[in-house]
């Protein structure tokens, strides 16, 4: 086993320290990392999360309208309903239609679930392999039907 040696914490370039100097700042809790919350979310969950906490102001607001920020984000705009949507369940978010709020951190990260898809409606309505299916099947139906 290698002796361990002290990591200096002397900044490696001094001349590029960062400032606020005045200007707008964004910033993340140490407990956004520490308690799990960065590992709690997906990526696109993060990636917007990431994108308001940069956008807001000293009270968390922001204003992007939706296709700003897909188009910022190249998000399709139901991935951007679903993250928006799992960031207000995981009590990060707010949004009143208009404007979001990041809101401070809740006590603890709230993990999606997932459950397991058991029944054929269930399967039909959640799976994407067989949601897929079922439109490709009902496009040959329909091509049928327009041909007899």
């Amino acid at each position: 086993m290698m002796p361990s040696t002290p990591v200096s914490r002397a900044p490696i370039l001094p001349g590029r320290l960062r400032r606020i100097d005045g200007q707008s700042f964004a910033f993340l809790p140490h407990r956004f990392l520490r308690e799990g919350f960065l590992a709690s979310l997906a990526p696109d969950e993060l990636r917007l999360y990431v994108f308001l906490v940069l956008a807001a102001d000293r009270s968390g607001l922001s204003f992007y309208h939706y296709d700003r920020i897909c188009s910022t984000l190249e998000m399709t705009l139901d991935d951007y309903i679903a993250a928006r949507n799992a960031l207000i369940a995981k009590d990060l978010l707010a949004f009143d239609g208009a404007r979001f709020q990041v809101l401070s951190l809740p006590a603890s990260p709230r993990w999606t679930s997932t459950t397991e898809l058991r029944t054929d409606q269930q399967l039909q309505e959640r799976d994407p392999a067989t949601v897929r299916q079922t439109i490709l099947a009902s496009f040959a139906d329909a091509d049928d039907f327009c041909t007899k």
